[in-house]
């Protein structure tokens, strides 16, 4: 009797868990939707900045999106939200805001978690091409590097000026269920 009441609870439990994690996908595929569809917005005001890039904002609010994160050989296109907090990171990629935006010539530095929007970034190869789209145009970056570090390795928040890099980050291993302390980190460099 008591191991079928123990087995009856795990059972609930165990529905419960999936209920919640099946929940927070959703949520999160809906915030990321949503973040996408103003992104676009967004970009599609672009004829507005044409030969006027000064006009476009050197930083943006926590929360505000900044652009479209292109990868065309995941065929993902990825609303770019400034801020790395959780809260910015379930709407879609974050961008850190202590790095700079594209053209202005130093490192972008994009975050994103790796059952999300960053699913499948182990398959991103050297000579790949990535794009942001912003308001003020397109910018594309060629992948020359992917590498591990350790989650407190600064090195890869360092400025790059005057090259222009493109820096993504997601946590690794990727099959993890939990945090890890390492980061898997690609590296592009400007290309247009």
């Amino acid at each position: 009797m008591f191991l079928k009441f123990i087995s009856i609870v795990l059972l609930i439990l165990g529905l419960i868990f999936i209920g919640f994690s099946g929940y927070k996908l959703i949520n999160i595929k809906f915030q990321e939707k949503k973040s996408l569809d103003e992104a676009v917005d967004v970009v599609s005001g672009q004829e507005n900045f044409e030969d006027h890039s000064s006009e476009l904002p050197h930083s943006f609010l926590k929360g505000e999106v900044v652009g479209i994160l292109q990868i065309p050989k995941l065929d993902k296109k990825l609303p770019i939200i400034e801020g790395t907090e959780e809260e910015e990171l379930e709407k879609g990629v974050g961008h850190y805001s202590d790095t700079k935006l594209p053209g202005e010539k130093d490192r972008i530095f994009l975050a994103g978690h790796r059952d999300t929007v960053f699913k499948n970034m182990g398959k991103i190869e050297n000579g790949d091409i990535l794009s942001i789209d912003m308001a003020t145009g397109t910018h594309e970056y060629e992948v020359f590097e992917s590498l591990i570090v350790k989650e407190d390795d600064l090195s890869v928040l360092q400025p790059t000026s005057p090259e222009e890099i493109l820096t993504l980050s997601t946590c690794y291993p990727f099959e993890y269920l939990s945090s890890t302390e390492d980061r898997y980190i690609i590296n592009a460099r400007r290309i247009n």
